[in-house]
């Protein structure tokens, strides 16, 4: 049923709403990123490469994703996304946890194919329930807080992963890890209300607009006008694609360069994530609300900015021999980097329709899954297969330097093109 007063913007529900779908997402974090911090023992385990271990942590994962991506957003479009959300999250903890039974290889690949099968499901319904509790004007904030759970998520699974493998194995790490998503799946269930679509929209045509889904053809060709969407789209693909490289790579490059145990790394890694992610999620999306208040161009400029001076941090953190310079250096740059997620996702929600919103985030997150998952663990364990004989521990360090160069300076541009789409002035809200 849907709640006609769910969406009221005086309405403190919602921020349990934001609160709850922050979690969803911090789950949704947590249970892919926990590879992460186990990548070593597994590789030890079945004797794998790193080329297979990139195959397990990304195009495993993305495989289904890429494919049912965006028949998940359309989906978020026309049905009740609540439900949607509670089904998601459940089966990709279940799956999670079923990694902790892999016998070899092949096993974990079907494991980790479910995760993502889950996962696709969940961002669209999730980010397009928030839309119909906050307005255009206080969206990137809510954006931002609930990109958090992109923080949290790595946090929960290097902390909780690194001291669950030191204790009691990657087996049981994955099923303790997955497990309690579905608790969350019900507690979705049962306490979240189904927004208006139309909360915010415009009376009379616009709001019939906004309830009536188009076909998907004529959704696909909106999207593909829609240069605002596209170009921030695509530049947002390329910027989490270093982010997802250092999530994925960076415990078992530290775990290389400095002899240190999983069980350190991951608590290392966690409070470097929270010092640096949870502020720049959050000053992100303020600053950028205040900006554009002056002139919107200024969420794409931020972005380019901002990114522009993560790039050397991100590098130079993986070229210093100092333990403690490399967290340093990584904590800044990454919370300088985060800071765009939050603008991002709402230029991108406040350039579509109410009906489009399910669609357009399934588009973002495949685009950014394809190249920060499928792609991109995949080239840099295959990269440092082949430069290992000449550099050694420290070749992982240059896969990933490169990802990250190629990645950041092509979003950049990327930023810097899509201001030019956007206009000098606010947009009706929707």
């Amino acid at each position: 049923m849907v709640d006609k007063a769910a969406g009221a913007s005086g309405n403190m529900y919602r921020y349990y709403v934001l609160m709850v779908m922050m979690l969803t997402y911090m789950f949704n974090i947590t249970d892919r990123m926990v590879m992460s911090i186990l990548i070593e023992d597994i590789k030890a385990d079945f004797v794998l490469t790193d080329t297979q271990i990139g195959l397990l942590a990304g195009t495993a994962f993305t495989l289904f994703y890429v494919l049912l991506g965006i028949p998940a957003g359309r989906l978020a479009d026309r049905t009740n996304r609540r439900k949607m959300v509670s089904i998601a999250v459940s089966l990709w903890s279940l799956m999670t946890a079923l990694c902790g039974l892999a016998t070899g290889f092949w096993t974990l690949f079907l494991a980790r194919l479910g995760v993502g099968v889950g996962e696709a499901g969940g961002n669209p319904p999730a980010i397009s329930i928030l839309t119909n509790y906050f307005q255009s004007h206080e969206l990137s904030r809510a954006m931002g807080f609930f990109s958090i759970g992109a923080v949290l998520g790595p946090v929960v699974g290097f902390v909780a992963g690194g001291l669950l493998a030191e204790a009691y194995g990657w087996r049981w790490t994955f099923i303790i890890l997955g497990l309690p998503g579905i608790l969350l799946g019900l507690l979705i269930y049962l306490t979240v209300r189904e927004p208006q679509r139309n909360q915010f929209a415009a009376a009379g045509e616009e709001a019939v607009k906004a309830t009536t889904q188009e076909p998907f053809a004529q959704t696909m060709a909106s999207l593909w006008r829609n240069a605002i969407f596209k170009r921030v789209a695509l530049a947002n693909a390329l910027a989490v694609t270093a982010s997802y490289a250092f999530a994925i790579w960076l415990a078992p490059i530290l775990i290389r360069n400095f002899e240190i145990p999983v069980s350190q790394v991951g608590i290392y890694l966690g409070i470097v994530w929270i010092a640096g992610g949870v502020p720049g999620m959050i000053i992100g999306g303020y600053v950028t609300d205040r900006l554009a208040l002056r002139n919107p161009k200024w969420r794409a400029w931020y972005c380019a900015i901002v990114v522009l001076v993560a790039l050397p941090l991100l590098c130079l953190c993986l070229l210093t021999d100092n333990l403690v310079l490399a967290l340093a250096l990584y904590a800044v740059g990454y919370g300088v980097h985060s800071s765009t997620q939050g603008p991002a996702i709402a230029m991108m929600q406040s350039s579509v329709s109410p009906t489009e919103r399910g669609t357009a985030s399934s588009i973002a997150s495949l685009s950014a899954t394809f190249l920060g998952y499928f792609i991109g663990p995949a080239v840099a364990g295959a990269i440092s297969d082949s430069l290992a004989p000449d550099y050694g521990t420290m070749s992982l360090n240059y896969a990933v330097i490169g990802i990250t160069i190629l990645s950041l300076v092509l979003a950049i541009l990327a930023y810097f093109y899509a201001a030019k789409a956007v206009p000098q002035t606010s947009p009706k809200t929707a």
